[in-house]
């Protein structure tokens, strides 16, 4: 008798391989650089807002030119603060960007992962002057790519779900349909005020220190909300105009 896989514990390659280099380069800074050198390794990857405002940047160039100016908006989130941000994000990334891995595959998710950091780095650029690092906006772009499909009838939060891979690979629902799903509704309302609560200053409350970049997270999510289709191989269901054998939008109670 085949026992059925607990996809919790398959975590997928893409992911097992972000979060070590996370650590890797948590540990490297930590052990292997100096304060001087450590210094300049922020300047040259983390995302430094005042890099981009020309009366800053006079006061002092910043090293890596115009090629930093762009990978910066996504090598900041291999950077973490402490070993407690490297953790919470690391645990966090586990579930959600597995979940995103199983249905994009290895080189979509990579990419996906980049773009959502990239948008969550412009929505800080445009809304605060910190510079920033970790990889929250990109995880928050995950839980929202996993919102168009995990709810789904036969997805991965169906106790009826199938085996294996098939739950990661239902269609996805129409972003029109998601969004008038209540389950989907009260869980992306719920993040948003989790993460509003954190800008107005509720880490403090926990007893964190550090700076959270809430509209860095809001840029990842709402960037993982609208460009999940342009990255997703899974065929998009028919059109749902409740002719027969299409499933319904769900009903609203």
């Amino acid at each position: 008798m085949n026992q059925r896989r607990e996809p919790i514990f398959n975590v997928p390659a893409a992911v097992i391989a972000l979060v070590v280099v996370c650590v890797l380069v948590h540990l490297a800074r930590v052990y292997l650089l100096t304060d001087d050198e450590d210094e300049q390794f922020l300047r040259m990857f983390a995302f430094i807002p005042a890099r981009y405002d020309a009366a800053r940047a006079a006061a002092g160039p910043f090293p890596g030119g115009w090629a930093a100016d762009l990978w910066t908006f996504v090598t900041y989130a291999f950077i973490h603060g402490s070993v407690t941000h490297l953790a919470v994000n690391s645990v966090w990334l586990l579930p959600f960007g597995a979940a995103v891995a199983r249905r994009f595959g290895a080189i979509r998710f990579l990419a996906f992962f980049a773009v959502t950091a990239a948008a969550g780095a412009a929505a800080h650029l445009l809304t605060a002057d910190e510079p920033m690092v970790g990889a929250s906006a990109a995880i928050s772009g995950c839980m929202a790519a996993s919102t168009r499909f995990a709810f789904r009838r036969g997805g991965p939060l169906d106790p009826a779900r199938g085996p294996d891979a098939e739950p990661y690979q239902m269609p996805a629902m129409p972003l029109t349909v998601a969004l008038r799903d209540r389950r989907i509704i009260v869980f992306i309302g719920a993040w948003l005020g989790l993460n509003l609560l954190f800008g107005l200053g509720a880490a403090a409350l926990v007893g964190l220190d550090e700076k959270i970049a809430w509209q860095a997270h809001i840029g990842g999510f709402l960037a993982g909300l609208l460009l999940f289709s342009l990255f997703d191989p899974v065929a998009a269901p028919q059109q749902l105009d409740g002719s027969p054998g299409e499933e319904r939008p769900p009903t609203l109670h």
